[in-house]
Protein backbone atom coordinates (compact mmCIF):
# COMPACT_ATOMS: atom_id res chain seq x y z
CA UNK A 1 0.00 0.00 0.00
CA UNK A 2 1.03 3.42 -1.09
CA UNK A 3 1.04 5.83 1.44
CA UNK A 4 -1.01 8.30 -0.81
CA UNK A 5 -3.26 5.26 -0.30
CA UNK A 6 -2.62 4.78 3.53
CA UNK A 7 -3.95 8.85 3.62
CA UNK A 8 -6.96 7.85 1.94
CA UNK A 9 -8.20 5.41 4.14
CA UNK A 10 -7.54 7.52 6.94
CA UNK A 11 -9.24 10.30 5.33
CA UNK A 12 -6.50 12.47 5.71
CA UNK A 13 -6.01 15.28 3.30
CA UNK A 14 -2.30 16.99 3.32
CA UNK A 15 -2.28 20.84 3.45
CA UNK A 16 0.17 22.69 0.76
CA UNK A 17 3.19 22.81 1.98
CA UNK A 18 4.14 26.36 3.66
CA UNK A 19 7.04 28.48 2.19
CA UNK A 20 9.83 28.99 4.68
CA UNK A 21 9.75 32.07 6.71
CA UNK A 22 13.30 32.58 6.35
CA UNK A 23 16.62 31.82 4.99
CA UNK A 24 16.38 27.98 4.63
CA UNK A 25 14.73 25.27 2.74
CA UNK A 26 11.74 23.32 4.16
CA UNK A 27 13.39 19.79 3.58
CA UNK A 28 17.43 18.66 2.68
CA UNK A 29 17.88 15.02 1.61
CA UNK A 30 21.16 13.89 1.93
CA UNK A 31 23.10 10.30 2.24
CA UNK A 32 19.57 8.48 2.59
CA UNK A 33 17.67 10.76 5.08
CA UNK A 34 15.09 13.77 4.86
CA UNK A 35 15.97 16.39 7.10
CA UNK A 36 12.12 18.52 7.68
CA UNK A 37 12.91 21.87 8.71
CA UNK A 38 10.49 22.93 11.94
CA UNK A 39 6.88 23.43 10.53
CA UNK A 40 4.10 25.21 12.09
CA UNK A 41 0.79 24.67 12.84
CA UNK A 42 -1.83 25.43 9.99
CA UNK A 43 -5.80 24.56 10.55
CA UNK A 44 -7.57 25.64 7.77
CA UNK A 45 -4.91 27.26 6.46
CA UNK A 46 -5.09 29.63 9.85
CA UNK A 47 -1.64 29.74 12.34
CA UNK A 48 -2.63 28.11 15.58
CA UNK A 49 -1.17 30.67 18.05
CA UNK A 50 -0.94 31.22 21.09
CA UNK A 51 0.89 29.46 24.50
CA UNK A 52 0.04 26.96 26.68
CA UNK A 53 -1.17 27.50 29.83
CA UNK A 54 -1.93 30.25 29.04
CA UNK A 55 -4.48 30.99 25.77
CA UNK A 56 -4.56 27.63 24.77
CA UNK A 57 -5.91 24.13 26.03
CA UNK A 58 -3.93 20.74 25.95
CA UNK A 59 -6.50 19.60 23.60
CA UNK A 60 -5.92 22.58 21.04
CA UNK A 61 -2.08 22.02 21.58
CA UNK A 62 -2.22 18.67 20.66
CA UNK A 63 -4.26 19.51 17.46
CA UNK A 64 -1.42 22.00 16.80
CA UNK A 65 1.17 19.09 17.01
CA UNK A 66 -0.87 17.22 14.60
CA UNK A 67 -1.03 19.75 12.10
CA UNK A 68 2.36 20.37 12.44
CA UNK A 69 2.56 16.53 11.33
CA UNK A 70 0.67 16.73 8.68
CA UNK A 71 2.89 20.08 7.26
CA UNK A 72 5.63 17.85 7.64
CA UNK A 73 4.32 14.85 5.51
CA UNK A 74 3.34 17.93 3.08
CA UNK A 75 6.92 18.92 2.76
CA UNK A 76 7.83 15.71 2.12
CA UNK A 77 5.45 15.16 -0.85
CA UNK A 78 6.76 18.16 -2.07
CA UNK A 79 10.19 16.83 -1.98
CA UNK A 80 9.49 13.77 -3.74
CA UNK A 81 10.25 11.60 -0.76
CA UNK A 82 7.24 10.90 0.73
CA UNK A 83 6.63 7.64 -1.08
CA UNK A 84 10.15 6.39 0.21
CA UNK A 85 10.07 7.21 3.69
CA UNK A 86 11.33 4.20 5.74
CA UNK A 87 11.09 5.02 9.36
CA UNK A 88 10.23 8.40 11.06
CA UNK A 89 13.65 8.22 12.97
CA UNK A 90 12.93 11.96 15.33
CA UNK A 91 10.77 14.64 16.16
CA UNK A 92 11.69 17.36 17.92
CA UNK A 93 8.20 19.41 19.48
CA UNK A 94 8.97 22.93 20.66
CA UNK A 95 5.83 24.16 22.59
CA UNK A 96 5.06 27.72 23.36
CA UNK A 97 4.12 27.52 27.05
CA UNK A 98 4.56 29.32 29.91
CA UNK A 99 7.16 28.31 32.93
CA UNK A 100 5.18 26.32 34.97
CA UNK A 101 3.37 24.55 32.28
CA UNK A 102 4.76 20.87 31.92
CA UNK A 103 2.43 18.60 29.49
CA UNK A 104 4.74 19.08 26.54
CA UNK A 105 5.08 15.10 25.90
CA UNK A 106 1.53 15.57 25.53
CA UNK A 107 1.44 18.00 23.50
CA UNK A 108 4.09 16.69 20.70
CA UNK A 109 2.08 13.24 21.46
CA UNK A 110 -0.41 15.14 18.28
CA UNK A 111 2.24 14.76 16.09
CA UNK A 112 3.59 11.45 17.74
CA UNK A 113 0.37 9.80 17.23
CA UNK A 114 -0.08 10.64 13.60
CA UNK A 115 3.16 9.31 12.09
CA UNK A 116 2.20 6.23 13.89
CA UNK A 117 -1.44 6.28 12.14
CA UNK A 118 0.38 7.02 9.10
CA UNK A 119 3.53 4.83 8.61
CA UNK A 120 2.40 1.76 11.13
CA UNK A 121 5.48 0.51 13.09
CA UNK A 122 7.95 2.64 11.52
CA UNK A 123 6.78 5.64 12.84
CA UNK A 124 7.90 4.68 15.70
CA UNK A 125 10.32 7.35 16.85
CA UNK A 126 12.85 8.77 19.29
CA UNK A 127 11.52 12.63 20.26
CA UNK A 128 12.07 16.15 22.15
CA UNK A 129 9.60 17.86 23.23
CA UNK A 130 10.47 21.41 24.69
CA UNK A 131 9.28 24.65 26.14
CA UNK A 132 9.58 27.76 24.39
CA UNK A 133 9.12 31.39 25.60
CA UNK A 134 7.61 31.88 21.95
CA UNK A 135 7.71 30.84 18.71
CA UNK A 136 8.12 32.14 15.33
CA UNK A 137 5.03 34.08 14.16
CA UNK A 138 3.42 33.40 17.81
CA UNK A 139 2.60 29.89 16.95
CA UNK A 140 1.66 27.33 19.64
CA UNK A 141 3.67 24.35 18.18
CA UNK A 142 6.23 24.10 16.16
CA UNK A 143 7.62 20.44 15.14
CA UNK A 144 10.94 19.33 13.00
CA UNK A 145 11.88 15.77 12.32
CA UNK A 146 14.08 13.49 10.62
CA UNK A 147 13.35 10.92 8.43
CA UNK A 148 15.20 7.81 7.08
CA UNK A 149 14.02 6.86 3.23
CA UNK A 150 14.46 3.99 1.28
CA UNK A 151 16.56 3.87 -1.50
Amino acid sequence: MTIENRLTELNITLPEAAAPVASYVPVVVQNGFAYVSGQLPFIDGVLAKGRLGDDVELAEGMEAARACGLMILAQLKTAGVLEKVERVVKLGAFVNSTPDFTDQPKVANGASDLMLEVFGDAGRHARAAVSAPSLPLGAAVEVDAVIALAD
